[in-house]
């Protein structure tokens, strides 16, 4: 990789999902996952099904093996694997999960803001702290505020 080309990296992020225990996911979401890498908007690194068992142990799942129902082709996913998760990262990301429920985790590069993100590193700047306001909290402002 030339050097203009590692300086085009956006924001990296992860998402832990859980699946409740007691339903079978349906997949409904993929697509519209599909959909945000098609247009660039995100480029998938990783995507990882996880399983948490009752006794708290945790093991990966072949995207193409986790029992999704519904039409979608699971398998466009399947190489999404950028060598970024160690083991240590799985057993962390699922310690999130409730004993018997599945998960996914994925790791994704903001690709939208890769242009923006390189203008800034070329001028000296750099990320120094990053977060996320939780929906909920989001929600109950807005409920507070009459919105």
């Amino acid at each position: 990789m030339t050097e203009p080309e590692a300086a085009e990296v956006g924001p990296i992020d992860y998402l832990v999902i859980e699946f409740p225990a007691d339903r079978t996911p349906d997949g409904s979401a993929l697509p519209l996952l599909d959909d945000l890498v098609a247009r660039g908007i995100i480029k998938l690194l990783d995507f990882v099904f996880v399983r948490k068992e009752l006794d708290g142990s945790i093991f990966a799942v072949a995207v193409e093996d986790f029992d999704l129902t519904g039409d979608f082709d699971v398998s466009l996913f399947a190489g999404a694997t950028s060598g970024l998760i160690a083991r240590e990262d799985l057993d962390e990301a699922a310690s999130a999960l409730e004993p018997g429920c599945s998960g996914a985790i994925l790791i994704y590069e903001n690709h939208w803001a890769a242009p923006f993100a390189s203008a800034l590193r070329r001028n000296g700047a750099q990320l120094v702290a990053s977060g996320r306001v939780a929906t909920q909290d989001l929600l109950d402002s807005l409920d507070a505020l009459g919105v």
